[in-house]
């Protein structure tokens, strides 16, 4: 069993299950700084750039299974990526409540790209009432929700949506059931920012609620986990290496608020 410089053991190979979670390119209302939520709001030109940068850095590189929010700019940036991915060890079953996009799955031993396999509960957060807005807008109609927002980050509702602790729940049960039908497996995983925050928090074992605005997710970044029935390792946090080269990529998002126009 490897043991960490720390002194720690990793848990063995068998029981574990390694994702790599990425958070979407750039949308479009990523540029113009407004909340998205739910809304399917599709890439930019900028965040189909990044996607493809990410490919050439990924390219080659063998996963289980691939997995993606159903939303546009999720779903579009995994298609981007996977067309330069290969496929060890699919064994073609596909998961209950979870839809297939593109292709027929292969059967054991194919090789080529991986399917990408839709579950709505990668979804990011529902921003509700907050949906198409931006920052002055939130200032000027949702007072009082900014204000419980601070009192409690955790638990307080986006008006009409969910809270992080209902994203928390309702995201954590993905990556549990993920981890159930890869064990041994590495997963790759396009979603959202705020639900990159949960795989941080599923693999340090809970997050200090007020932490959650701490953590800044790069559009296009990779975020690696360990996960196991007894709990998580984070690997690494918010890798945008393939992404030196541009001038800027967006952190903002839905839980920490929309980016601001360029």
């Amino acid at each position: 069993m490897p043991r960490l410089a720390t002194g720690f053991s990793l848990p063995g190979h068998a029981e574990t299950t390694e994702f790599w979670v990425v958070r979407h390119g750039e949308s479009t209302w990523n540029v113009l700084g407004r909340y998205q939520g739910q809304v399917d709001v599709p890439l930019s030109l900028e965040g189909r750039l990044q996607a493809a940068m990410l490919a050439e850095r990924l390219t080659g590189q063998p996963f289980d299974a691939v997995y993606s929010s159903d939303l546009s700019r999720a779903l579009e940036t995994a298609r981007i990526v996977t067309e330069r991915l290969t496929l060890p060890l699919f064994t073609g079953a596909q998961p209950t409540g979870m839809q297939a996009s593109g292709a027929s799955l292969p059967g054991p031993g194919a090789s080529g790209p991986p399917p990408v396999q839709l579950d709505p509960g990668l979804r990011e957060i529902d921003v509700g009432l907050l949906s198409g807005k931006d920052t002055p807008q939130l200032r000027l109609e949702h007072a009082d929700y900014l204000e419980a927002l601070r009192a409690d980050p955790w638990a307080t509702p986006r008006p009409g949506g969910e809270s992080m602790k209902d994203l928390y729940a309702r995201s954590g049960a993905s990556f549990q059931e993920m981890r159930r039908r890869h064990p041994g497996g590495r997963v790759l995983v396009f979603t959202h920012g705020g639900v990159v925050r949960v795989a941080v928090g599923l693999a340090l074992g809970g997050v200090v609620h007020e932490a959650w605005a701490r953590l800044s997710v790069t559009n296009t970044s990779v975020t690696r986990i360990l996960l196991t029935a007894a709990g998580g390792t984070l690997l690494g946090f918010n890798d945008s290496a393939h992404l030196e080269s541009l001038n800027e990529a967006t952190e903002a998002d839905d839980v920490l608020g929309p980016g601001q126009p360029s």
